[in-house]
This record gives C-alpha cells, structure tokens and sequence, in this order.
C-alpha cells in the first residue's frame, strides 16, 4: 500500500512537470520584410462632382437612303471606309433614268431647232416690216398692204415667242430628268467614316429605306441630360472633364457646346451636349460621364498608382503602426488625374504599398525604399 501511494505521488509530479514545461514563452516568428515604395494618402476639400452618363457621338452623322426606287446595282463602301464629300457609296439600275434622261435631251434638240426655225421666220417678218414702212412713207404701198405686213410680223414673233416658251418647258424637264438621275448616285454628304452597311447589290431600294450611315470623323460630342438643379452651374464654352469607363475611368477634357434651352417636361432634365477633343481611343457609342461641378467637399485622395485590382474588388495595401502591410478594400469614387476619390477602406493620413500589382504583400514587413 505504501508502494502504491509513492507510484502515485511520482506520476503526479511527471506530470507537473511536463505541463510546466508546455507553458513556456515561446519567441514570436519574424515577419517576412519586403522593399517597396510608400506614398501618403491625404483627406483635403475637393470639387464636389455630379456624374452625368450620355453617350458618344459623332459631331455629323447622315443615314443615307435612296430618293427613288430601284434595284442596287454597287454598294462601293464597307463599314470603316472612310469617305470624302461627293464620293459615290452606291449605285442604283439606273437604265430607266437614263432612258429619261435621253428623251429630254432629244426633246431640247428639236425644240432649240424650232425655236430657232421660228425666230428666223420672226426676223424676216420684222425685216419685211421695216422695208414697207419706208415705202408707207413714200406713199409706194396701200394701207391694206401694210396692215398684212404688220400682222405677219407680229404672228412670226408671237410664234417665236411659243417656240422659246416651249423650249424653255423642255429644258426643265431635262434638267428633272438630269436630277432624277443623279438620284441613281447616292454620294457622301461630308468627310467620314461609314459607320454602318444596311444594304447589298440586288437589293431594291426605295424612298425612306436606310442604305448606308456615315459620321463625321475626328472630335466626339458626349450628349446627356442634367437635372434642373445643376443647369445654373453649366455655361456654354465651360470646361468640364469628361471619364469613359470602358478605358479604366480615364478622363478626357471637354467643353460645354450646347445647353439646349427647354427642360424635358416629364424628366424636368436639359440636354447637354460636350465636345471632346479627338482621340484614337474614343469611338462613337461609347458611354462616357460628364463631372458636373456642384460646390465642394472633403475627401480621401489616394493615388491610382496604389491601387489593385483583385478581380473585380480595388484593394490596397495600409501599413500599420509596425510597417506590416495590412490589404484593404476600397469602394472608389471619381477620378480626377492621378488621383481617384475613396468613400470608404481609408480614413487619411495612412502610408500605402506604390504598384504593388499582383504581389501578396498582405502581412509582410515594408521596408521604405
């Protein structure tokens, strides 16, 4: 029994022991530490913008159709093609105009031949009549002679006179004939670009059917609607800059060229239309924003360097009091050059990770290049 209780008294103590031992400070591991460079991010007053979304377009744009009825013959252009004004963009069966067009011009033909037929027979006439008054004066001729002379005359002008009306009538209808020909030809209206191809050879066309689309190349206009609240901060000619979306937010500078001066009665909106400079990257039918100025508010500024995508979420990388990278999410705002707005993830006053791009610095020690 006293074996027993010393066996026990053993295991007791083996065991405090080994539990003593578990509980022993162990040293902290080392975080990994990584170069990179560091920028301040500020809160400070900024223009309060108001987003207006419209859509790109071309300053000209013509939606060609044919003035006659006929069958295509040629279409010359393709979408892309970029054309000059008067270049011919499709050709209509013209053997009907043409055929027109052939009568009038053998129509003024004889009526000039007559005509001048006519004014001959005219001048003789006032000849002859001239002769007789000379002799009416030597008393050579009765007045019954001279009476017919007269007559003559005046019938051979009158006469004249219908030829050149009729041949005048003639000329206009040439000159219809000419112009409904011409209708065969449907040509572009300004320098362009064809922007859209509604038809192909065989096809029949008519008045009203769209053919072809050409817009006016170079510099864009951003048309949209601003509420009636924001239309006294608009002026013509204003400078206001303009963001595209589908190019990374990238902003454009753009000039108020219209304010249409009646409001929408349903929406109570004005439409706006901006001109922006031409760029290679703006296309026609892109949406793009317009940033209205509306007074002015205090924001967090972070530069665009510093921000990184993780799919479709914008994070950054925020040193803690240790310099440990700590990755947070943002939700952004407008962007105005380097800068972009953030509405919350950050308060101001921190240190960011500049281009971290695709690395994983989140716990990682930054040390300041």
């Amino acid at each position: 029994m006293k074996a027993l209780s010393w066996f026990w008294i053993g295991l007791v103590g083996t065991l405090t022991f080994a539990g003593c031992k578990s509980d022993a400070p162990t040293q902290p591991s080392t975080a990994q530490t990584v170069e990179a460079h560091v920028v301040d991010i500020v809160r400070t007053g900024i223009p309060a913008l108001t987003r207006a979304t419209g859509t790109l377009q071309a300053h000209e744009s013509a939606t060609l159709s044919a003035q006659v009825m006929g069958r295509v013959q040629q279409v010359l252009v393709r979408e892309g093609d970029r054309v000059r004004a008067g270049q011919t963009l499709v050709i209509l069966d013209d053997a009907t105009l043409r055929s027109s067009l052939d009568q009038a011009d053998a129509a003024i033909k004889v009526a000039e031949q007559q005509q001048a037929a006519a004014q001959s027979n005219a001048d003789l006439a006032l000849s002859t009549l001239a002769r007789y008054r000379q002799l009416e004066a030597q008393k050579s001729v009765s007045p019954q002679e001279m009476d017919e002379v007269t007559r003559r005359a005046e019938a051979a002008q009158a006469q004249a006179d219908a030829m050149k009306a009729q041949a005048n009538a003639i000329r206009a209808q040439q000159a219809g004939a000419k112009a409904m020909f011409g209708y065969s030809r449907i040509v572009a209206p300004f320098d362009g670009v064809v922007t859209a191809r509604m038809i192909d050879p065989g096809a029949m066309a008519a008045p009203g059917v769209p053919l072809v689309q050409v817009d006016s190349a170079g510099a864009l206009k951003l048309q949209t609607t601003v509420s009636e609240s924001l239309i006294a901060a608009l002026h013509k000619g204003m400078k206001i800059a303009v963001s595209v979306d589908s190019l990374n937010g990238q902003s454009f500078d753009g000039t108020v060229a219209e304010i249409v001066p009646a409001a929408d009665p349903a929406s109570h909106s004005f439409l706006v239309k901006v001109a922006v400079p031409s760029s290679p990257q703006l296309l026609a039918g892109m949406s793009a924003n317009a940033e209205i100025p509306n007074g002015t508010k205090e924001a967090v500024l972070a530069p665009r360097s510093a921000i990184a995508m993780r799919g479709s979420l914008a994070c950054v990388y925020a040193l803690d009091n240790t310099g440990v990278a700590q990755l947070r999410y943002l939700t952004l705002g407008n962007v105005s050059g380097d800068k972009v707005e953030v509405l919350s993830g950050l308060s101001g006053g921190e240190k960011l990770v500049d281009n971290p791009a695709d690395r994983d610095l989140a716990g990682k020690r930054i040390e300041v290049r």
